[in-house]
């Protein structure tokens, strides 16, 4: 077995900043050594800036990025989620297999050039736009999986359960028809996709829409099959993105939708609660003591206007969060990073809020944390640069204008919060494969090209 070796002078590591510090991987793109303070080798090659560890994206509908940008005009009087949400469904209509996967696969490249080394693909567009399966069922999960293993990026898979259009089970309607599945022909689909995850290091899991979206008897029934495929499988669900969802849940249950969630599903480490925008007091402490991801899209959440995540509360119980581009009106970790700090600041009227006692530098503090909560919801080993952990990680540009004569910290704060952030990164690698130098993927042109020619079709009366 072939050992590659980095050498960086500065990379933040699970405690920090460290000087000196040498990496080394094996063939299965795996860290076996993490050592600070090292002498530089030789025969290692030096990157050029501070290293930092791979961002993962914890929430991606990689379709909606065809129409991100087209959704910003007034549609109604007062214009909210629920009416984005049916120009989306006009969009969804009219998607094809060949126009899902080059989508895709700008998205993967457009993902790795800003920082992001691995998604969680929450996959709800499973049938024709009729409604009707595939000829192969699994059509376009597939597609999506082609355009990860082609861009490089590490994938989570996550094919979406999704039987009514509300509380109290609903009935779809025609805008959902593709989305549309039984429990038991999403647990089918699930083992039809496993062999094809695991052949490219993907992992499979399991993601009920909503509470609205999926009855309880489903999914007690979709979770028991997961557990039987693989009782450590992520899930991934949206919840309480949305006042009405809140105020509808009340009146279905006579609960919010956090808390019927963790009285009536086994919640624990292995869920990502995406949003959890609006929880009370008693559901912050519960979901975080369950130990949940809070699945965190701070620029889908604010192009929305869905509000303002209480973070103050969900740290001071030890809540695990990551973020996500969700609908990528942005497609930008650092970014993600910044407007979730921004919003703190605007509603707490305080600065810094992101730093913590160990990390007094708000771009440190943020990314590591951001990092672990998103490993968590991928459920895959990419929880940084320690030894065990995939060989995932990001070079800073130090000759970037915004970054240059900085320290280390200083640059990564910088890279956050004073530059272009895509323009301050030079390299990045996935699982010890580089994917991105001098700041472009090696499909940049091509992968462009395909999506601009895809989102023409789309928009085709």
């Amino acid at each position: 077995m072939t050992t590659r070796t980095l050498f960086a002078a500065d990379a933040l590591l699970p405690t920090g900043w460290a000087k000196n510090v040498l990496l080394a991987w094996d063939d299965a793109g795996r860290l076996t050594q993490v050592q600070s303070d090292a002498p530089r080798p030789s025969a290692a090659p030096t990157v050029r800036g501070p290293l930092i560890p791979g961002m993962p994206n914890l929430h991606s509908h990689a379709f909606q990025r065809a129409f991100a940008g087209l959704t910003e005009h007034r549609a109604e009087q007062q214009d909210s989620f629920w009416s984005w949400r049916t120009l989306m469904y006009r969009f969804a209509a009219r998607l094809g297999p060949e126009q899902m996967e080059a989508v895709a696969t700008w998205l993967y490249a457009e993902m790795l050039e800003a920082g992001y080394t691995s998604v969680c693909e929450f996959q709800y567009v499973h049938h024709d736009g009729d409604g009707r399966p595939y000829a192969d069922d699994a059509t376009l999960s597939l597609a999506l999986l082609r355009a990860a293993q082609r861009t490089g990026i590490g994938f989570t898979l996550l094919p979406v359960l999704y039987q009514t259009s509300g509380f109290g089970g609903t009935p779809p309607n025609p805008g959902q028809r593709r989305f549309i599945r039984s429990t038991e022909s999403m647990l089918r689909l699930l083992d039809a996709l496993k062999p094809a995850c695991d052949a490219q290091g993907a992992r499979l899991g399991l993601a009920p829409h909503s509470l609205r979206a999926v009855p309880p008897d489903a999914l007690r029934d979709a979770l028991a099959g997961l557990d039987a495929l693989d009782a450590s499988a992520p899930i991934h669900i949206h919840i309480a993105e949305q006042t009405q969802e809140v105020d509808d849940c009340v009146a279905w249950s006579g609960q919010r939708p956090v808390a019927w969630l963790l009285d009536h599903a086994p919640v624990d480490a292995r869920w990502c609660l995406v949003h959890a925008t609006h929880m009370d007091a008693q559901e912050y402490q519960r979901a975080a003591t369950r130990g949940a991801v809070a699945g965190l899209c701070p620029t889908t959440e604010a192009n929305l206007g869905d509000g303002i995540f209480d973070f103050a509360a969900w740290r001071g119980h030890g809540g695990a969060w990551g973020v996500g581009s969700d609908s990528h009106a942005c497609v930008n970790a650092a970014e993600e990073l910044l407007l979730l700090e921004y919003s703190q600041r605007l509603a707490t009227r305080q600065r810094n809020v992101g730093a913590d006692a160990a990390h007094p530098q708000v771009a440190s503090a943020l990314t590591l944390a951001a990092l672990h909560g998103g490993a968590q919801a991928a459920g895959r080993a990419i929880g940084g640069l320690a030894p065990d952990q995939q060989a995932d990680f990001v070079v800073l540009d130090a000759a970037h204008l915004a970054l240059q004569g900085l320290d280390a910290p200083d640059m990564l704060s910088a890279h956050v919060f004073a530059s272009h952030r895509t323009s301050a990164i030079d390299a990045v690698w996935v699982a010890g494969q580089p994917r991105v130098a001098a700041g472009r993927h090696a499909l940049h042109d091509h992968a462009a090209a395909g999506f601009v020619a895809a989102r023409s079709q789309l928009l085709k009366d």
